[in-house]
């Protein structure tokens, strides 16, 4: 196992994995699947203060993580919006947990002093793994977001590092 930065190489794995994530409709607020192509600038706007990350497993991307900026004005960059996708044949294997302990390790080194986890308050998985690493409940956001099928709160997670 190991955690990279992630390249432009790695994009059709990420998108692969973020569109898995899609259908579910536990963990984004998109509704229908995206490209690579629609990617590439979301992509592009990460920098070495807020990278994103891959984790492979022989080779293969299972898991990526982003640090994303929280809000864009200046006296917000010590705080950063991490999001960790796991593809769907790696879940409840512990990879989740691998790279949100290393994102957390590294985030000091990137002028990230805050933390924060924007979780739909039904994804009971993520709101476990981010528990299990001392993250704290901040706000929720109630029936802020339309997934057609139902209306979901968004619940906001914090954790100082």
């Amino acid at each position: 196992m190991e955690i990279l930065h992630a390249t432009q190489d790695d994009l059709a794995k990420i998108t692969e994995i973020y569109n898995q994530n899609i259908a579910t409709k536990n963990a984004t607020a998109d509704l229908t699947p995206v490209s690579i192509a629609s990617r590439q600038e979301w992509f592009d706007a990460h920098s070495k203060t807020r990278p994103i990350f891959v984790l492979k497993l022989e080779n293969s991307v299972v898991a990526w993580g982003s640090f994303s900026d929280f809000y864009k004005r200046s006296a917000y960059d010590i705080t950063a919006e991490i999001s960790i996708y796991v593809d769907k044949n790696a879940r409840q294997s512990g990879i989740g947990s691998k790279l949100l302990a290393f994102m957390l390790d590294i985030a000091p080194s990137l002028g990230i002093k805050t933390i924060l986890a924007l979780i739909f308050a039904h994804n009971k998985p993520s709101i476990s793994l981010f528990n299990k690493f001392g993250f704290e409940k901040f706000g929720l956001l109630p029936q802020v977001c339309d997934m057609q099928e139902f209306i979901a709160d968004v619940l906001i997670m914090g954790k100082r590092v």
